[in-house]
């Protein structure tokens, strides 16, 4: 089993932003698809925010949520108002526990892109999935991200992130690759689509700039950052001031494009 290396971490800043993700604003392609009573595995479920929108609409189907954090399993599991249909495990997306053809969907948020070997996590997603279910992933596509203003700090930023994920062996890019690695994992059929996360208003400004300003020189992030020759702490400062700086902008804007596949067994 690869040991992949996480490359964000699990700091506060990093929850901070998995906290936010919802079924609407980071599931959306796969809602229609959802019917009571399905039967879903959410992998790499960080803090379960997505889950327990799934659960809610599959119920009283059951959903299991699993991550490889211990720490953020337990979080996600003392959740205030958790439904009746919902459990949380710890997990790993290239051993999963589960018999063969257990699920009628298994969903991963964000994940792909952090594993050294995708092709064979989506052969072990493929293999829980029952006949005629479906297995949905969405990835963001790191150098397909843009904003505006300008900044050469945000450029320098960007190239530091792409550079230190593909140090992990893992593919910050994962988003355009989606479609080959579900063919490459031997699904056979497949509905490849995109769409955005887009943060341009006063407060998704300001909470998007402050969190990758945090993000930026988190413990984890800024150890690799600097072990690996990536960037200096001075650079790594400099580019948390140009999130900061951007999310002051009037006119800011930040476009994070994602590609998803749903893919039948």
């Amino acid at each position: 089993m690869p040991d992949d290396v996480y490359t964000h971490g699990h700091h506060e800043s990093v929850l901070r932003s998995q906290r936010w993700r919802t079924a609407e604003n980071s599931a959306g392609y796969l809602l229609p698809k959802l019917r009571q009573g399905m039967a879903v595995l959410d992998i790499g479920c960080g803090p379960g925010t997505i889950t327990v929108d799934l659960a809610r609409v599959v119920a009283p189907g059951p959903v299991a949520g699993i991550d490889r954090s211990a720490e953020v399993i337990e979080g996600a599991a003392a959740t205030d108002g958790l439904p009746d249909n919902v459990t949380f495990a710890v997990g790993d997306v290239y051993t999963l526990s589960a018999g063969d053809g257990s699920f009628d969907v298994v969903h991963a948020h964000q994940v792909l892109q952090h594993l050294s070997e995708p092709v064979a996590a989506l052969r072990e997603m493929r293999r829980v999935c029952r006949p005629g279910g479906i297995a949905a992933v969405r990835d963001a596509d790191y150098d397909a991200l843009t904003w505006w203003p300008e900044d050469e700090r945000l450029s320098a930023w960007l190239r530091t992130y792409r550079s230190v994920a593909k140090d992990n062996g893992a593919e910050p890019d994962a988003g355009r690759r989606l479609k080959r690695w579900a063919r490459d994992a031997g699904f056979s059929k497949i509905l490849a689509t995109a769409s955005v996360w887009c943060f341009s208003e006063e407060h998704d400004r300001s909470w998007w700039g402050g969190l990758w300003a945090d993000r930026v020189l988190s413990p984890d992030f800024a150890r690799q950052a600097v072990a690996g020759g990536h960037a200096t702490s001075k650079e790594l400062t400099e580019m948390a001031d140009a999130f900061r700086l951007w999310a002051d902008q009037p006119d800011g804007w930040f476009a994070v494009l994602h590609g998803e596949v749903v893919a039948t067994p």
